[in-house]
């Protein structure tokens, strides 16, 4: 299920969601130059926050500082792609309800949240070398900004690619429940059958969706436009 458009206005040009993916595409394109050094010393690490750390997490940042630089790192090209396709077709409508500034604040608040989760759940479930892997990427702040999107949107129309070929308008609540439901039955997995060499953050994406559908009401300012079609 690959997000192609939705069919909802904004009132001006979404110059945060914009300027965040320009962002992250430099960070990235930074990243090439020296990608294994940069990445291990940027990432986040749960073990930053209750040790001990082992192997290439000895060298971390503090974890403040690193929860801010790991959201604009990836692990590819497919990663950075598809965390910025999903930010360029959900993140303008939640901008445009909740103004530029807001938007900004709300953005590293779920970013936060998301690290918050996956840390939590690193800590609890797993041992030392899974704490010990790099966390990186914006899913964790896009994954609030989906979750702001459900619950503002919820009758929007996304258009999505099914199969590989199949264009079909969905509605926000099904793609968008389908996702958080796979989110979580994943997550669910990864506590019962912890990975200590890496994988997908699903935790992170479930606390980064919560957070996203608690606090969009606490940064709404205006009601997001009709559809147009």
């Amino acid at each position: 299920m690959l997000p192609l458009f939705d069919n909802i206005p904004t009132r001006r040009l979404a110059l945060v969601s914009y300027s965040l993916i320009a962002v992250n595409v430099l960070v990235w394109l930074w990243e090439l130059g020296a990608r294994a050094s940069r990445v291990d010393h940027y990432a986040f690490y749960p073990c930053a926050v209750q040790g001990p750390c082992v192997g290439i997490a000895r060298g971390h940042l503090p974890w403040p500082e690193s929860t801010v630089s790991s959201m604009f790192l990836h692990a590819s090209w497919l990663h950075l792609l598809g965390n910025m396709l999903f930010l360029w077709i959900f993140a303008n409508n939640v901008e445009d309800v909740m103004g530029r500034f807001r938007f900004l604040v709300f953005y590293f608040l779920a970013g936060f949240a998301a690290v918050l989760a996956q840390t939590f759940v690193t800590l609890r479930f797993s041992g030392v070398e899974a704490a010990s892997v790099p966390t990186i990427g914006a899913s964790g702040a896009i994954a609030g900004v989906l979750g702001a999107y459900f619950v503002l949107l919820p009758h929007a129309r996304v258009v999505t690619l099914l199969f590989g070929f199949l264009p079909v308008p969905l509605s926000a609540l099904l793609f968008l429940g389908a996702w958080f439901a796979f989110q979580l039955w994943q997550g669910g997995f990864s506590i019962t059958h912890p990975d200590g060499g890496g994988g997908v953050a699903f935790a992170a994406h479930v606390g980064g969706f919560v957070l996203g559908m608690l606090a969009v009401r606490i940064f709404q300012v205006r009601p997001p436009l009709r559809p147009r079609w």
